[in-house]
């Protein structure tokens, strides 16, 4: 099976790889440090217990990171004759039941509609891909709502 495609800005992998050299940084400290003992008295330590849950957190964290960073494509700008058409990294205006929007399609990592970023797995992203302005495309998920094309614009990458 095939690993998954992650689809990111170039700003949010220079985010990812720091916060993976961070964390293995952390990892590299509290496990050459001194680690709690993993009995006090007969019972079991529980400050050993929260270090080996949080390690256990950092590593999960980590091995995450480390797919990303082995499986990712930064979104880039489409060649000029394809820009009329949306695709990842495209900013939308729309016309929503009379109603404008506006938002960029992005990967999963960075959608965040409450920021204007959706992803291109959502039914509205998905729905969304491919389509140029004029395009009025009806999404029932679970109300069908109309959305109609008005502007793509790409910025530079």
């Amino acid at each position: 099976m095939a690993e998954k495609i992650f689809y990111i800005t170039k700003d949010k992998f220079e985010e990812l790889k720091e916060e993976y050299k961070n964390l293995l940084a952390i990892e590299f400290r509290k496990t050459r440090g001194e680690m709690p003992k993993i009995f006090e008295s007969e019972d079991i330590n529980p400050e050993y217990l929260n270090f080996q849950e949080d390690l256990g957190f950092l590593r999960s964290r980590i091995k995450e990171l480390e797919n990303i960073l082995k499986n990712y494509e930064i979104i880039k700008k489409p060649h000029q004759t394809k820009q009329n058409m949306i695709s990842l990294g495209a900013k939308v205006a729309v016309s929503v039941e009379g109603e404008k929007d506006e938002f960029v399609v992005v990967g999963t990592l960075e959608a965040n509609p409450s920021l204007g970023k959706i992803s291109n797995e959502s039914p509205v992203g998905r729905a969304l891909m491919g389509h140029k302005v004029g395009d009025e495309i009806i999404i029932s998920s679970p109300v069908k709502v109309s959305y109609k094309i008005l502007k793509i614009k790409y910025h530079n990458s």
